[in-house]
């Protein structure tokens, strides 16, 4: 597969190091203002840095948009020309909408919008994909590329918002429970190393759990409480001072939050 990341900043470069990682392409053109900052990307094999869009675009067949929101449309403009029927344009970008960048390529155009996360870098990246109705033929296409990053959901674009939170700014709530419980550690005696990997490894353990066994939380948190235990103390005492709910409303003020930055 001949890709082009176009706006190679942080997720941009995540997503370039995992499709480095699995092998995942014939070619990869990355694009950014700066570009002598990640000449050295060119390291890696059959991958190119360049400052100009439009050799990206004319050297590959699938396009994934990693731009800042008000720089979207300008560079869609920039590259619109050259657009064939050979192009799949993948958009990351936070907000946009398929019918805004159908106003400015047309509606005859393979367009998906996705939102991947961080992890994507480390092949563990949970990404929502949807299209537009030409797009739906190459959504098992791009479903091949996110599942080889991690994992991938189809879904309607009107989730797409919720599921930036759930899944992209999902990654901060997760690191900061995993400082909070090392902080918990430390205070138990360990020292900031020992601690972090306890908290990390902790937490991956949990999610398999629940991803092989295919069990709801609380199954598995029945496992581990026992009448009059430690586990259930803790457990009440954090609900007591409102664990859950400042997970839901810290959620929901992502959400309403997203749904007011200003679009292209």
């Amino acid at each position: 597969m001949k890709i082009a990341i176009i706006g190679a900043g942080n997720l941009g470069l995540s997503i370039g190091k995992g499709l480095i990682i699995s092998n995942s392409y014939t070619s990869l053109y990355l694009t950014k203002r700066e570009s002598d900052t990640i000449k050295d990307w060119e390291e890696y094999g059959k991958v190119y840095v360049t400052s100009d869009n439009r050799e990206a675009v004319k050297n590959s067949d699938i396009l994934i948009f990693s731009v800042q929101p008000r720089h979207l449309e300008d560079i869609l403009n920039e590259v619109k020309d050259l657009l064939t029927d050979k192009h799949v344009i993948i958009s990351t970008v936070t907000g946009i909408t398929i019918s805004q960048i159908e106003s400015v390529v047309g509606l005859n155009q393979y367009i998906i919008r996705s939102m991947p996360n961080t992890a994507i870098s480390v092949g563990k990246s949970m990404t929502c994909i949807c299209s537009n109705e030409k797009g739906q033929k190459r959504v098992v296409l791009a479903q091949a590329i996110f599942n080889k990053l991690g994992t991938s959901l189809e879904i309607p674009e009107e989730q797409m918002q919720a599921a930036t939170v759930i899944c992209a700014s999902g990654i901060a709530f997760w690191m900061r429970l995993i400082r909070a419980t090392s902080q918990g550690a430390i205070q138990l005696g360990f020292d900031a190393e020992q601690a972090q990997k306890l908290s990390m490894y902790t937490c991956m353990g949990a999610a398999t759990l629940l991803i092989n066994s295919g069990n709801h939380p609380e199954e598995e948190i029945d496992k581990v409480t026992t009448p009059g235990g430690c586990t259930i103390e803790g457990l009440n005492q954090m609900e007591h001072n409102g664990l859950s709910s400042s997970l839901i409303k810290g959620i929901v003020a992502s959400f309403e939050k997203i749904n007011h930055i200003p679009s292209m």
